[in-house]
């Protein structure tokens, strides 16, 4: 596939992707809801546990991701023989990787919060629950390097079928196993964790069964040359590598903050995992054209039309932010109507609302930066990237370590923080792209 730049090319591989991200969404929004009913403690728990294991997810999108630039890389200049190493070679970097995540967990992840956080109960609670749910690690990387090849590829519509099959997995076994339903033990909040590993069971099996009925092993030659080679994991993790770091410091600093968040109280914790569940959700469409423009500007790169790339970033952001000041209005139409999904306690709901309108100028203006970010990502150039995040995260941790950590301020003056973040990342990456430093640059 050869992309052009039309907003019908664009929608026509947003919408799949965001149709699948819709559903891993939904899945945290029910989950959150369950444990929600279950009292403030398991949804704050939750959240902080959540996240950390968010950061060792970030390893798998590291790499699936810098592999989905290759992919679309290859897909543009029609090089089908150079496909099969880099499928072989991710295999090999995401087992490899995965074992890493399962080692760093099972030995350091509870003498992490020991150290950082100072509820025992949530201390001792998010331990065992991390220590269950990384497990499912493996089977995630093994259906990222799948769906980095569908995407790299244009072939989006698979996604739907992946995350289906995946989030009803999760949704029927989450009801289940945490109010021990359909004859399944009560095992309350590691029931939500047991239930994640399951559904990436599933998504694992529908993402290879996928791979070999459509016959994408046979017609982009995966299972050609199976030996891996050190050249061929070196030149996936010059472009992936940049990009675990990357992700790393992001998720790593939002992990700081909800730590810093624990410092205020249970319920300032519980109400912004309600908030990253809300926004989560309707993130979905920010996601899903900054995938959009990591693969399209790799495929143009790819085409030597790099003379259109900065048109087409500028096609995919006023996309995304019109549909994030949609989803703006709807939500601050009925704000309450979100908030009562995990919760009927009023003086709870009333606490929320000030931050959930600073998520929502957050909402707007990330919808515009995840785009132009992906955008540089798309060029191959991901050292750019980590420089761009180290310095954003410094910004946001700054912020949060004198607002949060020092003065101790209301919520929604920590949530505010995002928008530290997100305009620091979203005005260096776009000087980088006006700059056509990344011009005439090869990826291995």
């Amino acid at each position: 596939m050869q992309v052009e730049v039309t907003n019908r090319q664009i929608i026509k591989i947003a919408g799949p992707i965001c149709l699948s991200l819709i559903l891993p969404q939904i899945n945290h929004l029910t989950n959150a809801a369950f444990l929600g009913h279950l009292g403030e403690f398991p949804i704050a728990v939750n959240g902080i546990a959540g996240i950390y294991t968010l950061v060792i997810y970030m390893i798998s999108y590291g790499i699936t991701n810098g592999m989905q630039v290759m992919f679309a890389r290859r897909t543009g200049e029609q090089n089908i023989a150079g496909m099969g190493p880099i499928f072989s070679n991710g295999l090999v970097l995401s087992m490899g990787m995965s074992l890493l995540g399962i080692l760093i967990t099972e030995t350091l992840a509870p003498a992490f919060f020991r150290a950082s956080l100072h509820d025992p109960h949530i201390i001792e609670a998010a331990s065992e629950f991390t220590r269950i749910r990384i497990w499912g690690l493996p089977f995630l990387m093994l259906m990222r390097l799948c769906t980095s090849l569908y995407i790299g590829t244009g072939n989006t519509k698979l996604l739907v079928i992946i995350s289906l099959f995946q989030e009803v997995t999760n949704i029927v076994f989450d009801y289940g196993l945490i109010f021990g339903k359909l004859g399944l033990p009560a095992l309350g909040l590691n029931g939500a964790a047991y239930a994640s590993i399951l559904a990436e069971i599933a998504g694992f099996a529908a993402a290879w069964v996928l791979l070999l009925i459509g016959k994408f092993n046979v017609r982009y030659e995966l299972f050609a040359r199976l030996r891996p080679t050190w050249s061929g994991c070196r030149s996936i993790l010059v472009i992936s590598a940049p990009l675990v770091v990357q992700y790393l410091f992001s998720i790593g600093s939002w992990l700081i903050f909800f730590i810093f968040i624990e410092h205020l109280g249970q319920r300032p914790l519980a109400i912004s995992n309600m908030m990253r569940s809300i926004f989560g959700l309707f993130g979905i469409f920010t996601w899903a054209f900054g995938s959009t423009c990591n693969t399209m500007v790799s495929n143009l790169i790819g085409q030597g039309r790099e003379n259109e790339v900065m048109t087409m970033v500028k096609k995919i952001a006023k996309l995304s932010v019109l549909c994030s000041i949609a989803i703006c209005i709807i939500i601050s139409i009925f704000p309450t109507l979100w908030l009562r999904i995990y919760t009927t306690d009023v003086s709870l709901m009333t606490e929320a609302l000030p931050s959930m309108y600073v998520c929502m100028v957050v909402m707007i203006l990330a919808s515009v930066t995840a785009v132009v970010f992906n955008g540089v990502t798309g060029t191959g150039d991901t050292r750019i990237n980590l420089g761009i995040e180290i310095i954003a995260v410094i910004a946001y941790l700054t912020y949060c370590v004198v607002v949060i950590e020092k003065m101790h301020s209301q919520l929604h003056w920590a949530w505010f923080a995002e928008f530290v973040y997100w305009t620091s990342m979203g005005s260096l990456a776009w000087l980088y792209l006006k700059s056509g430093r990344w011009k005439g640059k090869k990826l291995a």
